[in-house]
Parts: C-alpha cells; structure tokens; sequence
C-alpha cells in the first residue's frame, strides 16, 4: 500500500466539502425527498387508475397510440447519452478540466435510463411485471422493439459498472476518511463496496485496464442503444419516420440534450455542496462550447431533412410540413428552433452572456427544446393520417402530466440518493492531479485561499 502523505490546505478542502454530505444529513435534504415522494405518490395514484381503467384516461387513442410517455421514453434515453459518452470521451483524451464533471454525468445515464423503462411500462394497459413478462419472453428478435430492450438492458449494464469501477477508490478514501460522524449504514455501505481497496500498485493497475476496457465497449454501446430507439420510428412506413438519416438524428440530439443536463446537475453541486472552487467557469464554459457546436449540428440535421422533404414532398409531406411550420403544431416547432437552437449559439458568443447563468439558462432552453423536439417526432408523425382522413388530435390529460412528474421526481431522487452515498467529485484523482501538478489550472485551489472563493474570483482579484 502507498504511503499516506499529509494533505495541503486544498486538499483539505477538497475532502471537507465533499465528504461532509456523507457524515451528515440536513433537514433541507429530507424536505426535498418528501417533496419527491409526494410526488411520486400522485404519479403511483394516477397510475393505479389507468391500471384500473385502462389507457382511455389518456389523451391516447387509435390513430395516436404513442403520446407524452413514448415522447420521455425518448428524452430519458437521449438524456443518458451524454453522462457516459461525454465522461468517457473526456477521459479517453485526457483533458485536463474532465475532473470535477465526469461523475456528474456518469450519475446522469444511471439515473436516466430506469425512467426510460418506467415509461415504457406508462404505455401500457397491463400490470407492469406481465409487460416485462411480455418482453422478455414472447418479444420477437425481428423487432425493433426487442432490439430496443436489448440495447437498453445492455447500456444500464454497462454504464453501471463503468460508474463503480471509477468510483471505488473514492469509496475506499470515503471509508478511511469520514469519522465516526457517519452512521453505522453508511460506514457499512462504504467498507462493503469499497471491496478493500488498499491503493495498491497492483490494484490500481488492474483498475486502470477495468476502466480502459469499459470506456472503449461504452462508446459503441451509447451509439448503438440510440440508433435503435431512432428505428423503432424509422423502420416504419409513416411519411416523417420513414428517414435514414433518424439513427444519427437521434446520437446528436441525445448528447445535446444530455449535455444540457450536466450543466444544470454541476451548477446545481456546485451551489448546494459549495464547490464554487472546484466547479469554476472554464467547466461552464467548455460545455457551453460544446452545447452550441451540437446546436450548431442539429441546426444542419433539421435544414437537411426539411429541405429534402420538401423538395420531394413525396406523399403526405406536404400536409406534414405544413403542420410543422404553419399549423397546430407551428409554434412548438418555433419555439424548439429558436430556443433550443438559435438562442443557446446566441448565449455563447455574445460576451455579455458568455458566463455561468447564460450557459446555465442555454441548458435549460435546450431541454426544454429537445422535449418539445420528441414529442413532435411522436404526436407530429402518428397525427399524419396513413389514409384520407384528416390530421388527428392529441393532448395529454392530467393521468399522463402526472406520470410525467412522478419520472421526473423518480430521476431527481435516485441523483439525490446517489449523491449521499458516494463522492459528488471524483476526490481521489484530483488530489492526484493536484499533487503531480498536472495542468495549469488546477483543479484545487492554491494553499491559503479562503472556502469557497472561485478561480474565477483570483483571477478577478489580481
């Protein structure tokens, strides 16, 4: 086992503020799970009645039989793209400012995939274990819908072991480090999961092969899992689904939107846990790069479906696009092209807006966007009638708005759960990139700044 050697004023900082949720519980977090489980519990009461009476509580019929739920099957599973394919990205490149932001994104694909599944079962008219049932065992291979399971089965799998295999040495530093303060659970938690990892030169061989091989088989799994939910829309014959170009529409949307996300959870962290010094501006600012380069992407994916679309105008396109862009459906697809593409490249170049709460509120625009995006995939596509009639109608009754909330509040309350039985920030390798003085920006700030004070703040102050 290495030697311990003494720690300096940052990375005593580091550990105090990132292990103090561990050693202690406030009464502002038991507020917020009651307020979730509240939630939750109206979720499970609506969705005991739509057990009972079946999907004609939803706004769902005949012509339109994918709605709100199929639409947050799509946002969840895009949302998960980004917590494992962007961590596992920075860290294949090694770029030196990945630290304090890939736990974060890798605690977003384990949150968000279980509420992916969650509305799969919304959708359906029977109990939720003979819907699994009904999957599993008489699902046919041919389909789109048993690959889906797969590919989702497969990437939870996945993103779990890769999330455990990084965190075990920050679960051991927790074990060593958090006092008799914490109570006997979670020490037990911590000593078990921790798998007596010692910090070893062999243990920590083997742990960096684990995590090289799991951040290569990652990469195409994520891939994989979000072209086959775009064909189960694509490998139809409906006039808007009937696309190729779906699988890679679906990839960029889903780093988007999952990219999004991240900013919102570290910007969150970063207020509640006071991680302002660990957390800075350049992360904000590199994600917010990379939030207007996707934007910039899905803006070229959407000119080049409408305009070949429209050159054509093959069959019913014509009354598509016209719902579109003219139509009922017109000012959601305004408001999803300029607010979730125009306005988060507006935010990133204007200097003025260039800052946390600009990339911050991009984020929440972007979200908001790509949720209005997927539902117009669904209710805009099934609304296209596949004979003369005319376009049908969908709103989602208080059943599915509910059911919306409660995964939501589910999502919210597994991030909230993992955050206080593991490390916010990724404790062991940036002491470690501390110590070796890997980047110019350190992750940690100098001995003798005050808690809390930003490197945004030094530098200001200089």
């Amino acid at each position: 086992m290495e030697a311990i050697r003494p720690l300096n004023h940052s990375q005593r900082l580091l550990e105090t503020l990132t292990l103090a949720p561990l050693r202690s519980t406030s009464k502002a977090f038991y507020l917020l799970v009651a307020v979730l489980l509240g939630i939750i519990a109206w979720g499970v009461y609506a969705y005991s009645l739509q057990l009972r009476d079946g999907l004609i509580l939803t706004g769902m019929r005949d012509r339109i039989s994918w709605g709100l739920y199929i639409a947050m099957y799509v946002f969840f599973v895009g949302a998960s793209m980004a917590g494992t394919f962007v961590s596992a990205i920075l860290r294949i490149t090694k770029a030196g400012w990945r630290t304090p932001v890939t736990r974060a994104a890798e605690m977003v694909t384990v949150a968000a995939l279980p509420i992916a599944f969650l509305f799969i079962l919304f959708n359906s008219r029977q109990s939720p274990q003979w819907t699994i049932y009904k999957l599993t065992v008489f699902s046919r291979w041919e389909s789109p819908i048993a690959w889906d399971m797969y590919a989702l089965t497969t990437y939870l799998t996945a993103s779990l072991i890769y999330l455990y295999v990084a965190l075990i040495p920050d679960l051991a530093y927790a074990r060593d480090h958090i006092g008799a303060q914490a109570t006997a659970s979670r020490r037990w938690f911590l000593k078990t999961f921790a798998i007596g990892w010692q910090n070893g030169a062999l243990q920590r061989r083997y742990l960096q092969l684990a995590e090289t091989v799991m951040m290569i088989l990652v990469l195409p799994i994520a891939v994989a899992m979000h072209t086959v939910t775009a064909w189960l829309f694509a490998m139809t014959l409906r006039e808007p689904w009937d696309n190729p170009m779906f699988g890679i529409y679906f990839v960029g949307g889903a780093i988007f939107s999952g990219v999004g996300i991240i900013v919102i959870l570290i910007a969150l962290l970063r207020k509640v846990y006071r991680l302002e010094s660990f957390i800075t501006r350049k992360h904000f600012l590199y994600l917010g790069y990379l939030l207007a380069a996707l934007a910039g992407v899905m803006f070229y994916f959407n000119v080049s479906d409408f305009v070949t679309h429209a050159y054509k105008l093959r069959g019913d396109m014509s009354r598509y696009l016209e719902e579109q862009f003219t139509g009922p459906m017109a000012p959601l697809y305004w408001a999803y092209f300029w607010g979730g593409l125009v306005a988060p490249i507006a935010i990133v170049l204007l200097p003025f807006t260039r800052n946390i709460a600009g990339i911050v509120v991009a984020s929440v625009l972007v979200n908001v966007a790509m949720f209005i995006e997927r539902y117009l995939i669904v209710v805009g596509g099934l609304g296209l009638p596949l004979n003369p009639y005319e376009v049908a109608t969908y709103s989602p009754t208080w059943v599915e708005w509910s059911l919306l909330a409660a995964g939501v509040a589910v999502f919210m309350l597994i991030v909230v759960v993992i955050l206080k039985l593991v490390p916010a920030l990724a404790i062991t390798e940036m002491m470690e990139e501390n110590r070796l003085g890997s980047n110019h920006d350190s992750l940690l700030p100098p001995l003798g700044e005050r808690p809390g004070q930003s490197l945004e703040g030094r530098r200001g102050a200089r």
